[in-house]
């Protein structure tokens, strides 16, 4: 809750923070997740990087595959790791995105 712009909501009845409207983190909820699990929004590349380095702490399952999200085992990750991720994670929700159009816009004809 010290980062800008954080507010503790709910989603589906689970605890969640929001940074300006959209999701940093929540309870993990689905069935394939461990219970007393964290489900925090990052990029998908970092997400490969923070499983290779520890695994006992972070992870991902299939329904979580293709969401750019990690899983974190509350019981294995220290307070200032958390913290840290959590703030990685606010960077990744609060930075402008690039587009992702996969054709540049083309102009309308203008009547004559």
């Amino acid at each position: 809750m010290t980062l800008p712009d954080v507010e503790a909501n709910s989603v589906d009845d689970a605890l969640a923070l929001k940074a300006r409207g959209k999701l940093l983190a929540c309870q993990a909820t689905h069935r394939s997740a461990e219970p007393e699990s964290l489900v925090v929004r990052m990029d998908i590349e970092r997400r490969a990087e923070l499983i290779d380095a520890d695994p006992d702490v972070y992870y991902v399952t299939d329904h979580y595959l293709n969401y750019p999200t990690v899983l974190v085992r509350l019981s294995r990750i220290d307070r200032d790791a958390l913290r840290d991720l959590l703030g990685m994670s606010w960077q990744f929700v609060t930075s402008p995105k690039k587009s992702t159009r996969s054709r540049p816009r083309t102009r309308r004809r203008q009547k004559r």
